[in-house]
């Protein structure tokens, strides 16, 4: 596994301190039969700003990987999350839906891990396949490199938005399922987060909008989870309705904050609406579940 260590973007804001970049697979992903494109930042001057500021949008992502922010040694409290940004699984909102939340969660003593995946989606009747088959190798290498990153295995959590909300509830709701052949030690660990976090999570809820999609429902082998979202998002809060629903059918925690405004994609950004407040909920709901303990 090749790890190398730099800077991101340049036009990113700056970043407080410089993570550790590592592969996520040693050769090529499972499935990857075609070259595509060189990776680029699609995002276009007209493209409106999130918060006042412009957003990365990557796209033609081939080669995944995790980019790992640690917290301060006098901070660190031993868990991590592994993110999701966001992106219809064409592009990844990689800044306000990713870089910027490790960033907020190292600053609380968590390891913040951002997880590259593969975008655009390969497979057009399971656009979510390549991105789980990512998230839950993710999973498996942030538990395989417990020791050497200082993380506790038995707290790592997962955390997605939008699509990348569907990737984390996927790979914590199908957990039980091997997404890929094993390819090296790695994916001897197991595949399950201890604890995830869906905020405005797409593409879960069923055609008919009655209930989940089948492939999504929780089972009392499913973790802990926090969900939010706004009751204006387009996209549609079911998603996060009939999930928490389906999480108390089979008596496993789950906390729901339900804003009545906000709209779809704020990610961290201050957009001026109470949800934007999601990241300290999320805080006080780790250090109640445990997590956060050192």
């Amino acid at each position: 596994m090749r790890v190398f260590v730099g800077f991101l973007f340049l036009t990113a804001p700056a970043i407080a301190a410089e993570p550790t970049v590592v592969d996520l697979w040693p050769g090529k992903p499972p499935g990857e039969t075609k070259e595509l494109p060189p990776e680029t930042d699609a995002t276009k001057p007209t493209d409106p700003p999130v918060g006042g500021r412009k957003i990365i949008k990557l796209t033609n992502v081939s080669k995944p990987t995790l980019a790992i922010f640690r917290p301060d040694k006098d901070k660190d409290t031993g868990a991590s999350m592994i993110i999701c940004p966001g992106g219809a699984h064409v592009i990844l909102a990689y800044d306000h839906e990713g870089t910027e939340v490790a960033e907020f969660l190292a600053k609380h003593g968590v390891t913040g891990i951002v997880l590259k995946y593969r975008v655009p989606a390969r497979d057009k009747d399971h656009r979510w396949r390549a991105a789980v088959q990512d998230a839950q190798r993710a999973i498996r290498v942030v538990r395989s490199h417990a020791d050497e990153w200082k993380i506790d295995p038995k707290r790592v959590g997962i955390l997605g938005f939008s699509a990348g909300g569907e990737t984390a509830g996927l790979a914590t709701l199908m957990c039980d399922k091997d997404h890929y052949p094993a390819v090296d030690d790695a994916d001897k660990a197991s595949a399950r987060p201890d604890f995830a976090a869906l905020i405005y999570p797409a593409y879960l809820v069923n055609k008919e909008k009655t209930g989940l999609v089948e492939y999504a429902k929780p089972t009392k082998n499913t973790p802990p989870m926090f969900l939010v979202y706004a009751y204006d998002d387009p996209v549609d809060p079911r998603n996060a309705l009939y999930l928490a629903l389906a999480m108390k059918d089979v008596g496993v925690s789950c906390e729901l904050h339900m804003y009545a405004t906000g709209g779809h994609g704020y990610g961290m950004r201050n957009t001026g609406h109470p949800v934007n407040t999601w990241p300290d909920r999320l805080v006080d709901w780790m250090k109640k579940q445990g997590y956060l303990k050192r």
